[in-house]
């Protein structure tokens, strides 16, 4: 079986031309991320005919940097991505500060692939006020 066909494709995200002159494609384990990445940067409201889809994490923006905000953004990420991407399980959704600056927070999203139960990971740097 094919990993196309084990987890599914779509038009690459960012969408962008492949060297073929042609729109690229994600397939495989790629897809998946892809499809995490199009969940978490969309804001409910945002796509006309599915208003609830997305993690909506902008409207953190000018929150203040602290435990508080964090664990609202952790709960937005996991219910975002238990409703909306089926082909993972998630295994945890930390948010903390960045060390590195003071107004954005680091969440750490791990999750297992239903498909083959292998681990996988992201990491996703989300600005907000300071702390």
């Amino acid at each position: 079986m094919s990993a196309a066909s084990l987890f599914g494709q779509s038009l690459a995200f960012p969408p962008r031309v492949g060297a073929d002159g042609r729109m690229a494609w994600s397939a495989g384990e790629a897809n998946i991320h892809d499809s995490i990445a199009i969940i978490l940067k969309t804001d409910r409201g945002e796509r006309v005919m599915l208003p609830g889809f997305g993690a909506g994490l902008s409207k953190f923006l000018f929150e203040p940097n602290t435990a508080a905000t964090h664990a609202r953004i952790a709960q937005a990420i996991e219910t975002a991505l238990k409703r909306w991407e089926p082909r993972i399980a998630l295994t945890g959704v930390n948010v903390g500060p960045d060390p590195d600056d003071a107004t954005a927070a680091i969440a750490h999203i791990s999750w297992k692939l239903v498909a083959t139960g292998a681990d996988q990971q992201t990491s996703l740097v989300l600005p907000l006020g300071r702390g």
